[in-house]
């Protein structure tokens, strides 16, 4: 790493098993904030007085945004290779703001000023504050100081899914991210005796040997769900458990005995999104079940093996939304479509505290590592933030406004088979807007999107002013008097769009403007090609925009004709603007949903 810049003004800040001679090239600022904390309450002992991490969860956050090179890294033997963030020679600071004692918004407001104050050019910040309207919400406080300055604030959207209207950070002027899955899975082989190999999911952390072990199938326990009936089973045996609708239980009660192995039935894909196999088992499919119940019906004679520790790369289809990712609308404002994109989410591996157990054999044995893998759309922001670094060092001109379009219009709606993207979280249906945003984000081609939807601080402003916010309450997110509600507009120039209606309204149209740059080389001709949301008609003036160089603005009206149907589900489509050759394609996602109450 080179020199700290002399722009830097952050400090590290010695504390608690802290010292700030432990910053570095890399790790050049470290504050804690904790003050909301001591004041709500008086007296209160503070258990780690310092940035130090106690959870795991900041550590894994920032090595998954910036985080060096580290060759032979895994999982307990999952997911081998060398790890690394997504801007690795990014320079990382600290701001610790949730304590094991709580968390109160003016430490967190707190947290983030100081490190806008310091010069930080992105902050990505893994939580949320649910159910609070956008001036009592800290982050969308002090994101706004941030977007004034060009700092880019990454958000997550919760793991409330998969109902609507349950994300938060659904902030105008940030960046909101939803979690998908990865394209590996973790793998346990199984060998029947007769020679047949069945592939199954598995995260047992250690290199059991299962090796031509009985294979046991009994109805009186194969439910697996009674440990008493389960005492009826030879230990020394593979336990074959049927398909149940329980397959955490059965985990469970199979991690607390002392079978030799197990091989669970089971369709529910929760778990290859969660991770967690605390017995040395394996998950497979009820289509392959057949060929292991009929050899195991043979009796005394059937034996199997299984492998652990396999990773498999190229599982498709790959990326879907993440069950759990939170659902737009925002409630905190409903006009703007949130989430913005998608990023991995799902089973994420990052470094992590040692001072913690990360995985267990059994009930009883308790493994620590230095590396974790873990779910949520906290591990889906640090990678969307780690894209908005690298952007802004490549185009430090941009606004955070510019950044957050170039992401949105570049993201990839399909998965790897060039599918629409599926939802996890209903029922592996084409995932809509409202669940993953404009699709799953494209690093290299955001780098050069073509066109960019930009915003001013004033037209956020514009927008706050239309939603019956009183002067203070306006006052309270801006903290400046320097704005006019003097041209209220709630048709802000995003990079998407979404037409609520609600029950009541048989038809409804509602007519979008927005303004595009030119961020190309030169002149450029882009044409427009609409997919219109089911039951919508859509229609584009003008159809064409010509530019004659670059940074050369042009403007266009979309229409949104909405007819009520009988089902009233979300329904979505796609604006998309083609480049004559063919170069550049930048895309807006549509979305019309039922009107959703906000906070």
């Amino acid at each position: 790493m080179k020199a700290i810049p002399a722009r830097w003004k952050g400090i590290c800040e010695s504390g608690q098993e802290f010292d700030s001679s432990l910053c570095n090239l890399k790790l050049i600022g470290a504050r804690y904030f904790n003050k909301g904390i001591v004041a709500a309450n008086p007296g209160i002992n503070i258990s780690m007085n310092s940035a130090r991490d106690t959870q795991g969860h900041g550590t894994h956050t920032s090595s998954t945004v910036a985080g060096n090179y580290v060759s032979d890294v895994s999982f307990f033997g999952y997911a081998k290779g060398t790890a690394r963030g997504l801007a690795p020679r990014a320079r990382l600071a600290m701001y610790k703001v949730i304590f094991d004692e709580g968390r109160y918004a003016s430490d967190v407001l707190a947290g983030m000023d100081q490190a806008i104050a310091d010069g930080v050019n992105v902050i990505s910040i893994s939580m949320g504050f649910d159910g609070v309207p956008l001036y009592e919400d800290p982050i969308a406080v002090a994101s706004f100081a941030a977007m004034e300055k060009g700092v880019v604030v990454s958000s997550s959207a919760g793991n409330a899914g998969p109902p609507l209207g349950t994300l938060h950070n659904g902030i105008p002027w940030v960046l909101t991210v939803a979690a998908g899955t990865i394209d590996r899975s973790f793998a346990g082989t199984v060998t029947l005796g007769n020679g047949q190999t069945i592939v199954g999911w598995t995260m047992f952390p250690a290199s059991a040997f299962v090796e031509n072990v009985p294979l046991v199938y009994n109805k009186t326990y194969s439910a697996c769900n009674s440990s008493k009936l389960l005492s009826e089973a030879p230990l020394d045996a593979i336990i074959v458990c049927e398909e149940t609708g329980f397959l955490e239980d059965q985990l469970n009660l199979i991690g607390a005995s002392n079978f030799r192995g197990a091989i669970f039935v089971s369709k529910d894909t929760e778990l290859f999104e969660l991770g967690g196999v605390s017995c040395p088992g394996v998950v497979i499919s009820p289509e392959d079940a057949p060929a292991v119940l009929n050899y195991a019906k043979i009796g005394n004679r059937s034996f199997a093996s299984i492998k652990f520790q396999q990773t498999v790369l190229g599982t498709k289809p790959a990326p879907a939304v993440a069950f759990y990712t939170s659902r737009g609308p925002s409630p905190s404002y409903p006009g703007i479509l949130k989430p913005d994109v998608m990023a991995p989410g799902s089973l994420v591996l990052a470094a992590w505290f040692p001072n913690d157990y990360t995985t267990q054999i059994g009930s009883n044995v308790l493994l620590s590592s230095d590396y974790n893998m873990i779910s949520g759309t906290s591990m889906a922001c640090p990678h969307a933030s780690g894209v908005a670094a690298l952007l802004k060092g490549a185009h430090p001109e941009w606004s955070a406004a510019a950044i957050r379009s170039a992401m949105m219009t570049t993201a990839n709606p399909l998965d790897n088979t060039l599918s629409p993207i599926r939802d996890n979280g209903l029922n592996f249906t084409s995932a809509s807007p409202l669940a993953m945003g404009a699709g799953q984000v494209d690093p290299n081609r955001a780098l050069d999107p073509g066109l960019i939807y930009d915003a001013t601080p004033q037209d956020y402003v514009d927008l706050l002013c239309t939603m019956n916010f009183t002067r203070n309450q306006i006052l309270t997110i801006t903290r400046s008097n320097s704005y006019s509600c003097s041209s209220p507009s709630a048709d802000l120039n995003y990079p998407s769009f979404i037409a609520l209606y609600n029950n009541k309204t048989a038809s409804y149209v509602q007519t979008f403007n927005r303004t595009v740059t030119n961020v190309g080389e030169g002149a450029a001709t882009y044409k427009a090609a609409v997919t219109a949301p089911k039951g919508s008609t859509v229609a584009v003036s003008p159809e064409k925009l010509v530019f004659e160089k670059k940074y050369e603005k042009q403007s266009y009206t979309l229409t949104i004709k909405y007819t009520k149907d009988d089902e009233e589900n979300v329904s979505f489509g796609a604006l998309v603007w083609i480049e004559e050759s063919g170069k550049f394609t930048v895309r807006s996602p549509i979305a019309v949903s039922p009107f959703l109450t906000s906070v």
